[in-house]
């Protein structure tokens, strides 16, 4: 079946947040930084309540009114959505969230998320925070052009992210 990217709809909503909650499940776990699945249902849990739904189709309501200053696209294989890219325009371009099930990742859909997205930004500078050790995420945004500065978060005191940016104009090498 072939992979689709296109801009959600509102009705999208009630499976985006569920589906963001999944890809955590999949993605961070994590038993030396006392994050497993019971932390991550207490903080990312949320996003598949109605509370989470409801913000989600506010976002994607205001990404179809203001398409220059928000950005969403999702990959969806017949009926199913499986991942999402997100974005806002402020000063600087934000990149996030980004989004993809285990079993859409190896694909190239990753770089068809990315390429809609960078030409969505133009040369305005980007940044954003990824996992410090969500490896495969790091060497994917490397290969876009963004760059480790040395920032540091501890989201909600345990997930450790690091802050990636990519200059105007970078170009990219995603071969």
């Amino acid at each position: 079946m072939t992979d689709v990217i296109e801009s959600p709809r509102a009705d999208d909503a009630a499976r985006l947040g569920p589906l963001q909650l999944r890809v955590w499940l999949e993605t961070y776990p994590r038993a030396d930084a006392g994050i497993d699945e019971a932390w991550i249902r207490e903080h990312r849990g949320s996003s598949a309540t109605v509370e989470g739904v409801a913000q989600w189709r506010e976002f994607i309501e205001a990404a179809e009114r203001q398409p220059d200053l928000l950005f969403c696209r999702v990959v969806r294989s017949g009926t199913d959505i499986l991942g999402f890219l997100c974005g806002r325009r402020d000063e600087e371009v934000t990149l996030g969230p980004m989004y993809l099930l285990d079993e859409a990742q190896g694909r190239g859909i990753g770089g068809r998320l990315m390429d809609e997205f960078l030409a969505w930004a133009g040369s305005a500078p980007m940044r954003l925070w990824v996992t410090d050790y969500n490896e495969r995420a790091i060497r994917f945004y490397r290969r876009y052009g963004f760059r480790a500065t040395g920032e540091r978060e501890l989201w909600r005191g345990r997930l450790p992210n690091i802050r990636m940016t990519r200059d105007a104009a970078s170009s990219s090498d995603p071969s």
